[in-house]
C-alpha cells in the first residue's frame, strides 16, 4: 500500500493533471495580498525567499518583475511545478525548484529569510502535522526572518479538494506559529475563486526571533 506521502503527491498530482492551474479554486491572476505584505515588511529582493505549496502559483512572476533574485518554490506535486516551468519558459531557469513534502522528513540546505505560505498550512489538521509543519519552518527561516501565512478563515469553507481544513483568525494563528514568532501585519481577503464562489482567507506575517538554545 502507497504511504501519506506517496497519497498526497497522487492525490494533487490528480489535480493539477485534470485542470488548468487558471481553473483551481485557490487560482490568482495577481497574488495582491502576498505582495502588499511583503512589499510593507520591506523585503529586500536580495533576501531567499521560499514558496511553501507555491505550485503553479503566480507569485514568482511578480518577484522577478520586482528583481527579486534568489526564488525557491516549494509543493508536493510534480504537474504543478511543471506547470509553472511551462508558464515561465526560459525565466524558469531563474528558480530553484523542489518537489517535497515538507511533512515528509525535508531537510532543508539552507536558510531563508521570507518563508511565503499562502494555504498549506490550513491543510494540517492534527497536531502531529501541525508539529511536523513548525519543526519545518523552524529548520527553513533564519532567525529574524519572516513568515507570511494564509488560511481560509474562521468563516472559511471547512473543506477544500476533497480535503478537511482548520480555520484562523489571526491571533489563532499566530497561537499556532508559537512564541517565537511575532505577529507584524494580519489581513483578511475575500478571494473569489474562478467559479464565483467567495473565500475568506486570514494572512498574518511574523517575524522570527532568535533561535532558543
Amino acid at each position: 500500500m502507497p504511504g501519506a506521502v506517496e497519497e498526497q503527491r497522487h492525490h494533487w498530482d490528480g489535480i493539477y493533471g485534470s485542470k488548468e492551474p487558471s481553473q483551481v479554486s485557490w487560482y490568482q491572476p495577481v497574488p495582491r495580498v502576498s505582495i502588499e505584505l511583503i512589499e510593507a515588511l520591506e523585503v529586500g529582493v536580495g533576501t531567499p525567499v521560499i514558496d511553501v505549496g507555491g505550485g503553479a502559483s503566480t507569485l514568482v512572476e511578480e518577484l522577478l518583475a520586482r528583481k527579486f533574485a534568489d526564488l525557491t518554490v516549494l509543493d508536493i506535486s510534480e504537474s504543478a511545478l511543471q506547470a509553472a516551468r511551462n508558464r515561465l519558459g526560459v525565466d524558469a531557469r531563474r528558480i530553484h525548484w523542489i518537489r517535497q513534502d515538507i511533512l515528509g522528513g525535508w531537510h532543508p540546505k539552507r536558510r531563508y529569510g521570507l518563508w511565503h505560505d499562502r494555504a498549506v498550512f490550513h491543510f494540517f489538521v492534527n497536531e502531529r502535522d501541525r508539529k511536523r509543519y513548525l519543526e519545518a519552518l523552524g529548520a527553513s527561516l533564519a532567525p529574524g526572518g519572516v513568515a507570511v501565512v494564509a488560511t481560509f478563515a474562521t468563516d472559511g469553507p471547512d473543506h477544500c479538494s476533497g480535503l478537511p481544513v482548520a480555520r484562523y483568525g489571526a491571533d489563532e494563528l499566530a497561537l499556532a506559529l508559537g512564541e517565537e514568532f511575532e505577529q507584524l501585519a494580519s489581513r483578511r481577503e475575500e478571494h473569489r475563486t474562478p467559479s464565483g464562489v467567495m473565500q475568506p482567507f486570514t494572512w498574518v506575517a511574523f517575524r522570527r526571533g532568535k533561535v532558543r538554545s
